[in-house]
């Protein structure tokens, strides 16, 4: 399965890096996977795994009957919930100056940019300084696929199984950022020392 020890050592290199500069860890829940959708939930953890933002988000969206399944979070669920114009204010300082590791970081981007434009909030790219954590454990675990050094993208349920983690794939938003820090944490504990220079 490890077809490249060193791709793999490479990642867990770049892991340790990333888990270094103290990252925070964000997940969302949406209405579906589609260009269109939108967040109705989204969690915030620092370093440490504690939780920093949690909130539903209320959307005038349709839940798509796959997304409800799951993570079980309907339309009666989100009443009473705040709307994305008042979530981001509080979500956007905790960001800030942070580095950001999301598991499918393009897919969350995608849905808080959705989100934004829903809202006719204006987004920045230097809004979420963020770093994908599935592309770099494709790297790590190794299934390839395709050509030279082409490695297939895990579940993060799936990684979390792979890596021994006890810590379920809930489809809920801390609970999913939480295990995409453990995915990271057990890919830098695989790290070797760098061995200085002769030369």
């Amino acid at each position: 399965m490890h077809a490249n020890p060193r791709d793999r050592q490479l990642a867990a290199q770049t892991a340790l890096a990333e888990l270094n500069r103290q990252p925070i860890f964000l997940d969302t829940e949406t209405t579906g996977l589609k260009d269109a959708d939108e967040i109705i939930e989204i969690g915030v953890i620092d370093y440490h795994g504690v939780t920093l933002y949690e909130s539903l988000v209320r959307t005038a969206r349709t839940i798509s009957p796959g997304a409800l399944r799951a993570h079980n979070i309907s339309t009666a669920v989100l009443r009473g919930a705040p709307t994305w114009a008042e979530v981001w204010p509080q979500v956007k300082p905790l960001l800030e100056g942070k580095r950001v590791g999301i598991y499918n970081a393009r897919f969350d981007l995608g849905m808080i940019q959705n989100s934004h434009r829903a809202h006719k909030l204006a987004w920045a790219a230097q809004d979420c300084d963020a770093f994908c954590i599935m592309e770099l454990y494709a790297q790590f675990y190794g299934e390839q696929q395709g050509g030279y050094r082409s490695y297939r993208w895990q579940s993060l349920d799936a990684a979390g199984r792979q890596c021994g983690i006890k810590l379920p794939n809930a489809h809920r938003a801390v609970a999913d950022a939480q295990l995409a820090r453990a995915v990271l944490l057990h890919m830098a504990a695989a790290a070797k020392p760098t061995q200085p220079s002769l030369l």
